[in-house]
């Protein structure tokens, strides 16, 4: 090869040195770099997923029909829907990181026969109802409010609305909300529940029925009733002293009905025809592990 000039001085000088590279060195090099950068793109999505959540709400009354909308509603998908008996709850599986809602509601041919009269305060054990499940894709803490009331914070976690005893066209709305302002969410950790790690739903568990007035704080009803393994879905219903307070709660019973009761639970407080002696605060029942327990939040 022969010198090349060098336009700038004229002077010749020999082809610079390149540095061999193999082929198998550069295809590594490449592959790092390209999952580097997927790794990179992953953990970003991700990131900026969780990040962006904003808000969700379910819209449905005492049928199905279920709305979905808000910011957020591309993170939800469903997770079917299952009869379910007894006001007994279908064991949805719940994916860690997500959030799962299960809206409980009358069948279409029940809804049918309740549109032609007044819906009944309390849904016959012997019908069924069926169970929504809804999963939504945040591992962040999410403040759930049921018609504008605020419940409690939630995360990795699940929660049931039951509209079954709705009166024809009464409308439900359970909204999900991401912290704002930098707020970080829940700020304290949610109570301890390991004691109830394992726990069979099908074998009944003794628990002492807590006191429960009219008002009483919504945040703190669930909590308590948590702390006896009992697992927990909300309603919201018309009356009661203040809105956004507890009206009432109902505690399954195992076993079957008593004659000429509405329903096997315990009510507290009671209202008429449901008080029962041996079902009263402070007494120890056998509770239906299967059955979640009601919180009536007043509208």
């Amino acid at each position: 090869m022969q010198p090349h000039p060098r336009p700038h001085d004229g002077r010749t000088h020999p082809p610079p040195h390149l540095p061999t590279v193999s082929v198998a060195g550069a295809a590594a090099l490449v592959a790092a770099l390209l999952a580097t950068g997927c790794e990179a793109k992953s953990t970003a999505t991700t990131t900026a997923k969780a990040a962006a959540f904003s808000t969700v709400r379910f819209t449905l009354g005492p049928t199905a029909g279920i709305r979905r909308s808000g910011a957020s509603r591309a993170t939800v998908t469903p997770a079917g829907a299952y009869p379910v008996s007894a006001g007994r709850a279908h064991p949805f599986v719940r994916p860690d990181g997500k959030l799962l809602v299960v809206l409980r509601h009358r069948p279409e041919a029940r809804a049918e026969r309740a549109s032609r009269g007044r819906a009944p305060r309390l849904l016959p054990p012997e019908e069924s109802a069926v169970g929504t499940g809804f999963l939504v894709d945040t591992a962040n803490w999410a403040q759930a409010a049921l018609d504008g009331h605020p419940l409690q914070w939630l995360r990795r976690d699940t929660i049931r609305i039951d509209t079954t005893n709705n009166a024809p066209g009464d409308l439900t709305r359970l909204t999900l909300s991401g912290p704002h302002g930098g707020r970080s969410g829940q700020p304290t950790p949610p109570p301890d529940d390991r004691a109830c790690n394992g726990l069979d739903a099908a074998v009944p568990r003794r628990v002492v029925l807590p006191e429960v007035a009219q008002g009483a704080s919504v945040p703190e009803t669930p909590a308590r009733l948590r702390r006896r393994c009992l697992d927990v879905q909300f309603a919201s219903t018309a009356g009661g002293v203040w809105p956004g307070t507890v009206l009432r709660i109902a505690v399954p019973i195992a076993g079957r009905p008593i004659a000429g009761r509405p329903t096997a639970a315990a009510v507290i407080p009671p209202f008429e025809g449901t008080a029962v002696a041996g079902r009263m605060p402070g007494d120890t029942v056998l509770a239906d592990l299967s059955r979640p327990s009601t919180v009536a939040v007043t509208r």
